[in-house]
């Protein structure tokens, strides 16, 4: 089985990663295709994979194609690659706010596809991907490419009517995050903390009380008020994020994110 990969960015570096971390391939499987002789050579001797600049090659050969270009960039790597593409190829496109139908027509023939939405976490194996795909891909085909995102993090199959939200609440969120690690750790360095130190503790808190959720099984709000005792000085903290809309600061924020993500 030859599984290529057009575009050698991040999130293909992530999945490659991921993939061969996990033992779910070889290198001797993979074949890429990028912009440039550097980045294929970067990535070859990282990985072992075979890489180059063709990108008809690679779609040709493969029987599972990762399209891991930015959504801008779709219509051209789509044209070089359509006549290419076979018929049996399982296309892999983890472009935002490319629909289903939008891909099959730009290839101008029907297609077996799957549309996923990864997030950056993925480079340190805690991704959060979510996937879709059409009626010609089978459930041994489904279950090989979940197997696969699996491998950097947690896959969950959503309808395509919701990869929109996917994009908002978990493609983009990361950066949401950083920034509310951010915003933490400039008040505890406004106190006198060393940034690294307070980076470091900013972002075990974040992380703690992310596993607190997914392990405990508990509503987010039951958790936020076991922290609140009376009178001290959580619930003054939490007063003020209230106070000063954070809610919907952030509700807002991910709508912005969800319209954006339906326009592209």
């Amino acid at each position: 089985m030859k599984i290529g990969f057009i575009g050698l960015g991040n999130m293909a570096e992530a999945i490659i990663g991921g993939m061969l971390g996990k033992g779910a391939v070889c290198a001797a499987d993979i074949q890429g295709s990028c912009r440039t002789e550097e980045t294929a050579l970067r990535m070859a001797q990282r990985y072992g994979i075979t890489a180059g600049t063709d990108n008809r090659k690679t779609a040709a050969e493969a029987d599972y194609l990762f399209l891991a270009v930015k959504p801008i960039f779709f219509p051209e790597v789509i044209a070089q690659i359509r006549e290419a593409v076979s018929e049996e190829t399982v296309i892999i496109s983890i472009a935002a706010g490319k629909t289903m139908d939008w891909i099959e027509s730009a290839f101008e023939k029907k297609i077996r596809l799957v549309r996923c939405m990864p997030n950056t976490p993925a480079l340190v194996g805690a991704g959060c991907t979510a996937f879709c795909a059409n009626d010609s891909i089978s459930q041994a085909e489904k279950s090989q490419v979940a197997r696969w995102l699996g491998s950097f993090g947690t896959v969950s199959e959503v309808p395509e009517r919701l990869m929109d939200t996917v994009v908002g609440v978990s493609g983009s969120s990361p950066a949401y995050v950083f920034l509310f690690i951010e915003a933490m750790a400039d008040e505890a360095v406004a106190e006198g903390m060393p940034r690294r130190q307070a980076y470091e503790m900013a972002a075990q808190a974040v992380l703690g009380s992310a596993r607190m959720v997914l392990e405990t099984g508990k509503h987010p709000g039951e958790l936020k008020d076991m922290m609140c005792t009376p009178g001290q000085t959580t619930i003054e903290a939490v007063k003020v994020l209230k106070k000063k809309g954070m809610r919907g600061a952030v509700m807002d924020a991910m709508a912005a994110c969800i319209r954006k993500s339906r326009e592209l």
